[in-house]
């Protein structure tokens, strides 16, 4: 029996909710005709809304082409589009017994009621989607349309190419449902280590390596001002020069949380997401003391460290916040630095009259993460610090409390101008130094 038109929001916690994505493939249609021999990697502009922190791409999908601007995220496991809008003469709903659907983890057979439209069409492949700022999922169309693709030349973009079945969960007027998302955007698209995800979906059918990386811009863009997301590996350029970033990443391991959290799991489901093993954390080579088995991924999936782009700026444990402020406010009146009250959200600021600038922005004591391996992932001040005023500047971290999930949740403002690398073939993370120290950065124009 049909369902009805409008998907019906449901509870955010579903423990027995179980989600059949680990036999996602691709359908022998998928690609158009072989795979090349050497296939391109593809890359697509990233932008910044700085007004609510988000960063996000641009999807050129459709016939006749339309663009849609769409919100990175890393926990993302299908993409998602407002389709209350949405034309298009190649738009072809994924029927609901298709082996597509199945292997897309297909849930239920939709229906619509009154004049077919994108998001509502009769023996649809229903799939969920979850927002990342509303504490539900929602029931939602599984989609197919024609997607223009680019690979890099370098600094620029290679001529068009298409890819002819592009899926995507299509959501009818879901103007409440984007609520959170910078206005600029009409969805989410998913990054995360999962099946359905953009870079898994162009891993599997167009024969990429299963890599991405984020080249993260640390102010609004403007017109054709961008950073990028690669998709299937490098080279990496950045302008002005013409070294290949991939030869200059630091590496360490991805990890794996072994428990899922909601919105939609099963029981000993793991982690979609993205976790380093983060060992200790400096300030200016000095080892800030707390609890080690904080930084550690016990049994219930508590602790650790992830990485992720909806989080403006990394939160820490409590216990780990007040250690790393104290030793970096201490740090920074050793450089004559002047504390200033304090600006919600942080928790030490200072005069920002005292603070000297340097190749990559203030010159404040770095913090260093260090990691398995003994990597070390150094923060400038570009990285480690925020304007608040023309005259305040603050320590860009966060205190997420005594007890988060998560202990430390790396943030977007720590990622800008740095050239961040997800390898989920190999299950490594790499990312560069600072950009700005090549007097390079994640805002090109090309």
């Amino acid at each position: 029996m049909p369902t009805m038109s409008t998907p019906s929001l449901i509870p955010f916690f579903l423990p027995t909710f179980i989600l059949c994505l680990a036999s996602f493939a691709p359908s022998p249609a998928m690609a158009a005709g072989p795979p090349p021999t050497k296939p391109s990697p593809l890359v697509f502009p990233i932008r910044k809304d700085a007004a609510v922190s988000q960063y996000y791409t641009t999807l050129q999908l459709g016939t006749p082409p339309a663009a849609m601007n769409v919100v990175l995220d890393l926990a993302g496991e299908y993409t998602w589009l407002d389709c209350s809008a949405y034309e298009s003469s190649s738009y072809r709903p994924v029927h609901c017994n298709s082996s597509r659907c199945e292997a897309a983890g297909g849930l239920s057979c939709n229906g619509c009621y009154g004049l077919a439209r994108p998001g509502c069409t009769n023996d649809t492949c229903g799939v969920y989607a979850a927002s990342p700022f509303l504490d539900v999922i929602l029931s939602s169309d599984l989609a197919e349309d024609v997607l223009v693709l680019h690979s890099p030349d370098g600094i620029k973009y290679k001529p068009a190419s298409k890819y002819q079945k592009f899926a995507f969960s299509c959501l009818y007027n879901g103007a409440g449902w984007s609520k959170g998302l910078s206005k600029s955007t009409k969805g989410i698209v998913a990054l995360a280590r999962n099946p359905a995800s953009l870079p898994a979906e162009f891993s599997a059918g167009l024969h990429l390596p299963h890599t991405f990386a984020l080249c993260l811009p640390s102010f609004s863009s403007s017109g054709s001002s961008h950073g990028n997301l690669y998709v299937g590996g490098g080279p990496y350029m950045r302008p002005p020069t013409n070294q290949d970033l991939v030869k200059t990443l630091l590496r360490t391991q991805l990890l794996v949380n072994p428990v899922k959290r909601a919105p939609v799991y099963s029981e000993g489901e793991p982690s979609d997401e993205y976790f380093i093993d983060v060992t200790a954390i400096e300030v200016d080579s000095a080892l800030i003391t707390f609890k080690s088995s904080i930084l550690a991924i016990n049994k219930d999936g508590v602790g650790g460290t992830k990485i992720g782009t909806l989080t403006p700026y990394t939160v820490l444990h409590s216990a780990i916040f007040r250690p790393l402020v104290n030793e970096f406010t201490k740090k920074a009146m050793d450089r004559k630095i002047k504390k200033a009250a304090p600006v919600a959200p942080f928790g030490a600021c200072f005069d920002a009259n005292t603070v000297k600038t340097g190749p990559a922005g203030p010159n404040v004591p770095a913090i260093v993460l260090v990691l398995r391996g003994d990597t070390r992932w150094r923060m400038e001040g570009a990285n480690s610090m925020v304007r608040t005023s023309q005259g305040v500047m603050c320590l860009g971290f966060v205190d997420g409390g005594s007890k988060p999930r998560t202990s430390i949740v790396i943030g977007g403002h720590q990622m800008e101008d740095i050239l961040v690398e997800f390898d989920v073939g190999s299950s490594t993370f790499g990312f560069s130094n600072s950009l700005l120290l090549q007097n390079s950065s994640c805002s090109s124009r090309t």
